[in-house]
């Protein structure tokens, strides 16, 4: 059973985005929503499209993060690594 399949047996409205589907890491389990890696996403862009980084998430800002599209928008998930926190 793919990551797909399996958020669609738990709720069959949950929304996700197109092309996206490797970059899913699990769902939310008030609302059964999708969750995806931000970073996971910019990679999809980048191998597919050819983008940079900064492209890639400034696509990702303009046309996806900032949608909304229902009750059950996907949670797009920045996820910290060492580069964001100052110690």
């Amino acid at each position: 059973m793919t990551k797909r399949e399996l958020i669609a047996d738990l709720n069959p409205e949950a929304i996700v985005w197109d092309d996206f589907d490797d970059a899913i890491i699990g769902y939310d389990m008030r609302e059964w929503r999708v969750i995806y890696d931000e970073a996971k996403m910019a990679d999809i862009l980048m191998e597919r499209d050819g983008m940079t980084y900064e492209d890639a998430i400034d696509y990702l800002g303009f046309n996806v993060f900032c949608a909304y599209v229902g009750d059950y928008t996907p949670i797009n998930v920045h996820i910290f690594n060492e580069d964001d926190i100052d110690e």
